[in-house]
């Protein structure tokens, strides 16, 4: 996991009007944790560790995630319930940061970079070539759960635009066909090439024939 950082560090206030389908944590409408879940327990003591306090989102949200496999809708009003944050400002540090998911992501991810540097370098149309060749959208996961294809606004590699991440590993100056051969032998998918059959002679002196 990327080390915990102020969250006031990263994206800026999302407005309630841009995410017209997360509304405010209110009391009536806060979701409560079954208190006899172990999985909150992790999430409770980042809390605590930081006093309830707004700076420690990330890490709250770091142990939501790694406790769930991903964050939820009821994870982030029960955070924002308990840090008093707005629910928008928790799902803008969610989908600015690429390591945190919205929904369960697969056995492997593919993550490309949509930042300016990497969209200058055709980021734009290796997303298009993956998705087409994976044949699913971004923000999607296969039907089998092998692959989720996300994409970042910015992964920390502009030096080496365009940037995929695939399982936490980046590829830079990633082109299509490399990237979909890599992830058709993550998934399996890979082409077998037939095997070379070698022309048998007579067998050699006490070796037996098979």
């Amino acid at each position: 996991m990327p080390p915990a950082a102020s969250a006031s560090s990263g994206p800026a206030d999302t407005d309630q009007a841009a995410t017209p389908n997360i509304p405010q944590c209110t009391p009536s409408n806060t979701p409560k944790h079954d208190a006899s879940d172990k999985r909150w327990r992790p999430v409770e003591a980042a809390m605590r560790r930081n006093g309830y306090r707004p700076g420690g989102l990330i890490e709250a949200l770091h142990a939501v995630q790694r406790s769930y496999g991903y964050i939820d809708d009821a994870s982030m009003r029960a955070l924002g319930a308990t840090m008093q944050l707005p629910l928008s400002k928790i799902y803008g540090v969610v989908t600015f940061y690429h390591f945190f998911h919205l929904k369960p992501k697969g056995r492997h991810t593919c993550v490309v970079c949509l930042g300016t540097a990497c969209y200058i370098k055709g980021a734009d149309r290796l997303l298009q070539a993956i998705s087409r060749e994976q044949q699913m959208q971004p923000g999607e996961t296969s039907a089998d759960g092998r692959l989720s294809l996300l994409t970042a606004r910015c992964v920390g590699s502009c030096g080496q635009a365009p940037a995929v991440v695939i399982d936490d590993l980046v590829q830079g100056q990633a082109e299509g066909s490399a990237i979909n051969r890599q992830l058709a032998r993550l998934n399996g998918r890979e082409e077998e090439r037939p095997a070379a059959t070698a022309t048998k002679g007579p067998p050699a002196a006490g070796e037996a024939r098979t």
